[in-house]
């Protein structure tokens, strides 16, 4: 039987009288990409370096790549491979010499070799020499991942990676997490975009510390029990504020010209709408969108900031 890449139980973190994650379970599978999504302060990046051993839990136990989190923090180190929110490399190195700095650090031996293959593969062996402090976003994106699978790495731990990347550079970034994932590596990956979280293969969300939803982007959107309305027509998207804060209504929002609306209840749903049924204005039921599931599940979830107050 196949042995999760990551099993934790319980990971509580606190930083004074804030429980900054709240008992979260996470078990991956190896070869899997999951996407961990929740709103900023909701706890991502330190379950992600609790996971990795740069964080010890205050609560909670488990293991990673087979390594107990705790005991053998340093092993499961030398195993992963985590990218942060904020770019870490050396701005006045070339790209090459970041990566040969990175590969000393492992002590990795044909160093020469590694970094060579890693140009390649990553597409930068024709700006190798180039500044790092001189590259676009998406330049430094694809650098940091080099870094990050130097060591060949058999998990990687990805904290919104392509923040402020265009969507070129995030598309060419996600062909290659699914490259490596079919290679047998794991990633766990925090986003806030949803189109980045439909490419996972599963979804954890986590709001103020707590998991709210785990599965496949289908299975979370079917356990929502959402219902969603879409209205088109003259004036439908000028809508959004009078229905925004209505009993039964968790999100409204406008798309180009047309009103998209969710909610837990179908017939009170439709009774909110009914007075604006009007003539030149259709409504009609549609599938809730990931992005009403989790506007949902915030508005369920208790803002653990208030218990600096």
């Amino acid at each position: 039987m196949t042995v999760p890449a990551i099993d934790v139980h319980g990971l509580v973190k606190r930083y004074g009288t804030r429980t900054v994650v709240d008992h979260v379970d996470l078990k991956i599978m190896p070869g899997r990409i999951c996407g961990f999504l929740g709103p900023n302060g909701s706890g991502k990046t330190t379950t992600l370096r609790m996971i990795c051993g740069l964080l010890t839990p205050d609560g909670g136990e488990g293991t990673c790549l087979g390594f107990d989190i705790i005991k053998e923090r340093d092993k499961v180190k030398a195993e992963a491979g985590y990218m942060t929110q904020r770019f870490g490399l050396y701005e006045d190195l070339t790209i090459r010499q970041n990566l040969e700095f990175v590969g000393r650090l492992y002590r990795l031996r044909n160093l020469r070799q590694v970094v060579d293959e890693a140009l390649e593969r990553l597409g930068l062996a024709t700006r190798q020499h180039q500044l790092t402090g001189a590259l676009s976003g998406g330049w430094k994106q694809r650098l940091a991942l080099a870094a990050c699978v130097l060591h060949q790495p058999k998990l990687l731990l990805l904290d919104e990676p392509t923040a402020g990347v265009d969507p070129k550079a995030r598309r060419a970034f996600w062909d290659e997490i699914h490259t490596l994932a079919s290679e047998g590596i794991t990633v766990l990956v925090s986003t806030h975009y949803m189109d980045e979280a439909e490419r996972c293969h599963e979804i954890a969300y986590i709001a103020y510390g707590r998991l709210m939803a785990r599965g496949t982007a289908e299975e979370i959107i079917e356990q929502s029990g959402l219902v969603a309305l879409v209205a088109t027509g003259r004036g439908a998207d000028r809508l959004a504020p009078e229905l925004r804060d209505v009993p039964g209504v968790t999100a409204a929002a406008a798309f180009g010209t047309t009103l998209h609306i969710c909610g837990p209840d179908r017939e009170a749903l439709w009774r909110t709408v009914a007075p604006f049924r009007r003539e030149g204005l259709h409504w009609a039921e549609a599938a809730p969108t990931l992005e009403d599931v989790f506007i949902h599940l915030m508005g369920q979830a208790r803002d653990n900031a208030q218990e600096d107050a």
